[in-house]
């Protein structure tokens, strides 16, 4: 069996929330196991915004920032699917952090593999 490297370099970020980040609720597609890519750190998409708006970007900096996030690495957002993985990765923008990259796959894809290599503690 091959297994799939993860690299140190890049900084993931997971915007699901935190108990499927950790496992500790089902996924919602069925016989998916629970938890998170090795390092990544968790950043609800619930936790961008306020009352239907994008915190202001010093805000969103210092949550970025709080999950290992300076601008200086580069930055690949993940979720369950690869949709709300946008509303990180624009949010990083509106930030003023450099561009992203968003897994489109995500855990959905990662989990399903049996090469790959899953967590379900903090990273942090």
């Amino acid at each position: 069996m091959t297994t799939v490297a993860v690299s140190t370099i890049v900084v993931r970020i997971d915007a699901r929330s935190a108990a499927r980040f950790h496992g500790t609720e089902p996924e919602p597609r069925p016989g998916l196991p629970g938890g998170h890519i090795p390092g990544a750190r968790n950043i609800p998409s619930s936790t961008v915004a306020s009352g239907g708006h994008l915190l202001p970007p010093d805000q969103l900096r210092t949550l970025f920032a709080q999950a290992g996030d300076d601008g200086t690495r580069p930055v690949v957002t993940t979720c369950g699917s690869g949709v709300t993985a946008t509303v990180l990765t624009f949010a990083r923008t509106v930030a003023g952090l450099p561009p992203g990259a968003v897994y489109d796959g995500s855990w959905t894809e990662w989990a399903s593999r049996l090469d790959t290599p899953k967590e379900t503690t903090d990273a942090r």
